[in-house]
């Protein structure tokens, strides 16, 4: 297909295509034509945006060349769960510009009457899908769980707040007593992470897109719904570390209780942990536990660029190396929630370390999702001016897939299932 037509916003909501312009994508700083099999139709799920204060970059039709759409402001396209994007939607930025909100900012053109987004399906998984939710059923499982469970504070968190309020995926599907299970366990983190979704400080543009949770939950409180959970659901999977929380290993010590009183009562499924893998000790404890994965959530295999994204306040970027390293050690899955922003994940530096990485912690799976921010709000953020040359994230990750055949591409924390050998031959592809 030829490139999509440039999209454009009159301020109004109403989006528009520009026929004087090919869309390009935002790699770095650089403004670039998208190759053409790079676009496929923007998912179900996705949405669009209009970006304020900003001018989209396209090419000219007739004479080839790069040039602003002076129509409206640029747009840009939020793909779902499950899915990689390879350009940033790209724009100039006018003085003055807001910040834009927490989001990913995918390029999207217009062609034969669809949306088309530069992106892959990099996860097979269909556990978020936006087709397989039910509201009535959401209802019905959300009231059966408050009833079922009418002291538990966590319960009450999940479904009032996380299903209700935000419509989080993890706990809608734990309304429908179906696959992964949030288990959120802190209010407070060790880290001061500049894209933090659920807590922002006040002098900062930007809101979070969620509360972050208020209380301390108790072991008790954990294995009264995970235990049936983990009996009941099909490819069952409990997860500590939420959007809606802080670091859960501020909390080792009443995971590691949950665990070790889950596994008295069922053994079926995964125990998985999300976290920055700060306390590579409390990770150890835990695997001692139970603990079947971990997914420890990076910008970058580079010092340089996590330290000042993450801004830790008492561990170094080696700890979260080591944490993947004694997961390895115990057998374990370990998976990377790998922050995917064209230009810098892709660059030659961050690939040479990415490899490292694999090489040094058995590395089994890289999650690639796409980095929820405003792309020149983080690279100020964290001093970024030259980004480097870049090898494009389609090859990237084509190169990794030839280096480490074992290694896994997705979305989603596996199951146990899938963890003991039984992913499909050709996942993700």
């Amino acid at each position: 297909m030829p490139s999509p037509y440039l999209l454009y916003s009159d301020a109004n909501g109403k989006i528009f295509e520009d026929r004087t312009l090919y869309v390009t994508g935002r790699t770095g700083w650089d403004a670039v034509a998208i190759p053409t099999e790079d676009w496929i139709e923007l998912p179900n799920g996705g949405t669009l945006y209009e970006l304020p204060g900003r001018k989209g970059i396209g090419i000219d039709v007739e004479t080839g060349e790069m040039r602003l759409c002076e129509k409206g402001w640029a747009v840009a396209a939020f793909i779902p769960p499950a899915h990689t994007g390879f350009y940033l939607s790209a724009y100039e930025t006018e003085p003055g510009a807001p910040t834009l909100p927490l989001f990913c900012y995918t390029a999207v053109g217009w062609e034969n009457e669809k949306f088309f987004v530069p992106a892959t399906r990099i996860e097979s998984d269909i556990r978020q899908d936006c087709s397989g939710y039910d509201q009535d059923q959401i209802n019905l499982g959300t009231g059966g769980l408050l009833k079922a469970y009418p002291h538990n504070r966590l319960v009450k968190h999940l479904m009032e707040n996380c299903c209700q309020t935000y419509q989080c995926p993890a706990a809608r599907n734990f309304s429908l007593g179906r696959w992964e299970c949030p288990v959120p366990v802190s209010p407070a983190c060790n880290a001061n992470c500049v894209g933090c979704i659920s807590l922002q400080p006040d002098e900062e543009p930007i809101v979070s897109t969620q509360d972050r949770l208020q209380f301390k939950p108790s072991a008790e409180e954990i294995v009264e719904f995970t235990v049936p959970h983990l009996e009941t659901a099909p490819y069952p999977i409990i997860s500590f570390g939420q959007g809606c929380e802080g670091e859960p290993l501020l909390m080792w010590e009443t995971i590691r209780d949950a665990i070790t009183e889950i596994r008295k009562h069922t053994q079926k499924g995964s125990i998985n942990i999300n976290t920055n893998g700060s306390n590579p000790d409390a990770v150890r404890q835990l695997c001692k536990a139970g603990l079947n994965s971990i997914r420890v959530s990076t910008n970058s295999a580079r010092r340089e660029i996590y330290m000042p994204y993450y801004r830790p306040n008492n561990y170094q970027f080696e700890d979260i190396v080591e944490s993947l390293k004694v997961v390895t050690a115990f057998g374990g899955w370990t998976s990377i929630n790998y922050f995917v922003f064209p230009g810098m994940t892709d660059s030659v530096a961050e690939y040479e370390a990415l490899r490292k990485l694999i090489q040094e912690t058995g590395l089994k799976m890289i999650q690639w999702r796409n980095f929820n921010i405003d792309p020149d709000w983080y690279l100020g953020k964290i001093g970024v001016t030259e980004t480097g040359d870049y090898m494009g994230i389609k090859t990237m990750q084509q190169e990794l897939r030839a280096e480490f055949s074992d290694l896994r591409f997705g979305y989603f924390n596996p199951p146990i299932e899938r963890i003991k050998g039984r992913f499909e031959k050709d996942f993700a592809h």
